[in-house]
């Protein structure tokens, strides 16, 4: 329950999908997380560092830990899903409620 808590605060799996595959300073993943404020951004990145699936690197960027770079190898596997979901309510008819199966 303590991990879906996490992860569902707002913004916490961008941020963790923004750092999957590099390093980030501050300003360049606030960016790529559509602008959210800093105090925002700051509150995820503290509590991601504390619950340690983040870190500071040695150019005071943020990057994943180990622990936070397997939540995104998870996040992959939901990630590839939606996309499924995505394509099957593109073909679904206009009005209806979705796939059945």
């Amino acid at each position: 329950m303590a991990a879906l808590d996490l992860f569902g605060r707002r913004w916490t799996l961008r941020i963790l999908w923004e750092l999957r595959d590099e390093a980030l300073g501050f300003r360049p993943l606030q960016q790529r997380c559509d602008g959210m404020s800093s105090s925002v951004l700051q509150q995820r990145l503290t509590e991601l560092q504390q619950t340690q699936l983040v870190e500071r690197d040695a150019t005071d960027g943020y990057r994943l830990t180990a622990l936070g770079k397997d939540a995104c190898d998870e996040m992959r596997g939901l990630h590839r899903w939606s996309e499924r979901w995505a394509a099957a309510l593109d073909q679904a008819p206009p009005g209806s409620t979705g796939p059945t199966s």
